[in-house]
């Protein structure tokens, strides 16, 4: 059990869709200085466990939000969703894109500012994305649209960031650049990153949680296939050596996997 104050304390955690159980019987704490990686099958309930502590699925159980977390009477998180999540045929541009991350803080209706204007081209500028401010959404590619929407889970500032399958559907070039600046963005708030790919994100962030409808915490960066079958989490393994190669982790041992 750790000393430190949990911004984030999770307990007897279950969300429900009609019949199907996504979660049940987790707890969990996430502390102001993690970077956690939350790694497990497809429809293991990773998506489920941040949309319960977003506040937006319902959920039995308990979620406390330490008092470093909250601003205005809510928890102060930042999210980054797949780009997959969000209309590129929007009529809007990249620096809009990043204000709007700032939306809980004016109101829905107050008009951004110039204080607000130049919030987001600092974001942008630290992206190295100064020149495409005046960009439509649709024209940016599949790491630029990235990075913009990694600038607009951070230009409040949170406590608390959380990235969805960040990866996807870009090159190695900006997959290198995106963990460079999230090191950078661990010095001043927790990050959790959820990814399908285990041998990339283990060599990144510092602690791995396992989510295969309950969850496990390893408090490591480094975690075994011996781990994995313990965890009911039947992953893909790749490790990178002289030879590169593949590791496949059985399925039959997990009573929850139904593949």
């Amino acid at each position: 059990m750790s000393n430190r104050e949990a911004i984030i304390s999770i307990r007897e955690l279950g969300v429900r869709y009609d019949t199907t159980v996504a979660l049940e019987h987790v707890s969990l704490d996430i502390y102001a200085d993690d970077f956690l990686g939350v790694i497990g099958p497809n429809g293991g309930g990773k998506s489920s466990l941040v949309k319960a502590i977003m506040g937006i699925t319902p959920h039995s159980g308990t979620i406390r939000y330490g008092d470093s977390l909250m601003r205005g009477g809510k928890p102060h998180i930042g999210y980054m969703p797949q780009i997959t999540s969000f209309d590129r045929a929007f009529p809007i541009s990249v620096v809009e894109v990043v204000m709007s991350g700032l939306q809980r803080e004016r109101g829905m209706w107050r008009r951004y500012g110039k204080a607000e204007r130049q919030r987001a081209l600092e974001i942008l500028e630290r992206a190295s994305l100064r020149e495409l401010e005046q960009r439509p959404i649709g024209e940016l590619s599949g790491g630029q649209l990235q990075r913009v929407m990694l600038c607009r889970a951070i230009v409040s500032e949170p406590r608390l960031l959380i990235l969805d399958e960040p990866t996807n559907f870009v090159d190695n070039r900006f997959e290198n650049e995106l963990y460079n600046l999230l090191h950078h963005l661990a010095d001043n708030m927790a990050i959790v990153v959820i990814s399908h790919d285990i041998g990339t994100i283990s060599s990144v962030v510092r602690n791995i949680v396992c989510v295969n409808r309950h969850v496990h915490r390893h408090d490591s960066n480094i975690i075994t296939e011996e781990q994995l079958r313990n965890y009911d989490c039947p992953l893909q393994i790749i490790t990178h050596g002289d030879v590169p190669h593949t590791v496949l982790g059985e399925h039959h041992h997990c009573p929850h996997c139904k593949e």
